[in-house]
Formats: structure tokens, C-alpha cells, sequence
């Protein structure tokens, strides 16, 4: 879900994550590599131990961080997505990679609803997902169930610019007749679900519209 905005069903999704989009994200990461928010949580995760280790993304889009995360020593990965808008873009960049064997996409599976039907993972990665989903801190639980040792994702700043921003791109997409929506969920509580879920949270950054959170599993 490599955008800041969601669906109320997966037909919503689907309009606004199309190939058009994904072929756009694509085009980005072959000219410049990772933003600067993937690029931190790949630091943490770095940090946390990544040689060795199994990956588990949720709405990683096309997957360019998993590709870097093989690239440093991952062993497989697992993508989760809610539309099929990506995977011809996915698929080229995972040939052209020579990982495709190591990668499994998984398109139409929503984790909070159905967590169980996800191995657990090393590794748990959800970069601007949270937005794209109506019950935050529901989808961040059900992500940590499926994490062994590390989590992170990042969400909205939640101040007046980016919650009168979002309220915009809202009205837009309602007269356009577009079933999605964004959302600018509460820090506290995302933070307090991945603690009740047995985290401990490491590292918090904040830019001026995007924060990042790395947490590990606590003894």
C-alpha cells in the first residue's frame, strides 16, 4: 500500500492502486532507490538482525523493501496486498532482482481480519499502512501476532496540516463517487497496541508529515 490513503472494501482499493500507480512507485525506486522513511525502518530493522531472517510485509506495493531486505541478507520474504494492481510491476522487479524464488505475494488477504491465515515472521514491516486502514490499532495487533522478534511501520503526522489535508483528499474522492478514504489515526494508541502485543518500542522519528516507530519483541 505504497500511498497514505485506504479503501472501505478492496473494490475501493483497487480504483486508486491500480498498475497505473504501481508502474509510477516502480519507475521511483529504479531511479532513486528507497524514500527516506523506508529508509529508516530498514536501518532498525538492520539493526535488529536482518541476515538470516524471514520478512513478512503488509501492503509492501511493489516490494521494494523486501528487495533491499534480501539484498541484506534476509532469506525470504511474504507480501500481503489488498489489490492486484501491483503485481506485474512486483513480478518484473523480482526477476530483474533474481529473487523471484525467494518472494511469495499473497493479493486479497486482509491480515487484521484473518491473521492466522499468515506464518509468522522474523521481521514484520507496515510502511504507510496504517492509514489505508479504518481500525489502526486492530490491524498493528494482528500484525505483532505474526512478528517473532521485530515490528515497524510509520504513519501520519497527526497535526492540523495533515489532518485538514486528508479531510480534502476525503471530499475529493466522495464527489468523484471513489469508495476510499484516509486516515490520521492516533499515535498513542497505535503504540499502545503494539505494547500490549508484547513489544517493546526502540526507536520513534518524526518528519514533517511521516513518523516511524521500530519496536522488538520484549523477553
Amino acid at each position: 500500500m505504497d500511498g497514505c490513503c485506504g479503501p472501505s472494501h478492496p473494490d475501493g482499493y483497487d480504483e486508486v492502486f491500480d498498475g497505473r500507480f504501481a508502474q509510477r512507485v516502480a519507475r521511483r525506486y529504479g531511479a532513486r532507490g528507497l524514500s527516506r522513511i523506508e529508509r529508516r525502518l530498514v536501518e532498525f530493522l538492520e539493526e535488529a538482525g536482518v541476515r538470516g531472517a524471514t520478512v513478512l510485509e503488509i501492503g509492501g506495493g511493489v516490494g521494494e523493501m523486501q528487495l533491499e531486505l534480501l539484498a541484506r541478507g534476509a532469506t525470504r520474504a511474504v507480501n500481503v496486498e489488498l489489490s492486484n494492481g501491483y503485481e506485474r510491476d512486483a513480478e518484473r522487479l523480482l526477476r530483474e532482482a533474481g529473487v523471484a524464488d525467494r518472494v511469495t505475494r499473497l493479493v486479497g488477504l486482509d491480515v487484521a481480519v484473518d491473521p492466522e491465515a499468515i506464518e509468522p515472521a522474523d521481521l514484520v514491516v507496515l510502511n504507510r499502512v496504517v492509514c489505508c486502514y479504518p481500525e489502526a490499532e486492530r490491524l498493528l495487533t494482528a500484525a505483532a501476532s505474526r512478528a517473532r522478534r521485530a515490528l515497524v511501520f510509520s504513519h501520519p503526522r497527526r497535526n492540523w496540516v495533515i489532518r485538514s489535508r486528508v479531510a480534502i483528499e476525503n471530499r475529493m474522492h466522495r464527489r468523484a463517487q471513489v469508495d476510499f478514504r484516509s486516515y490520521v489515526h492516533r499515535p498513542q494508541a497505535m503504540r499502545d497496541a503494539v505494547r500490549r502485543a508484547g513489544f517493546e518500542i526502540r526507536d520513534e522519528r518524526s518528519g514533517l508529515a511521516w513518523c516511524t516507530v521500530g519496536a522488538v519483541r520484549s523477553l
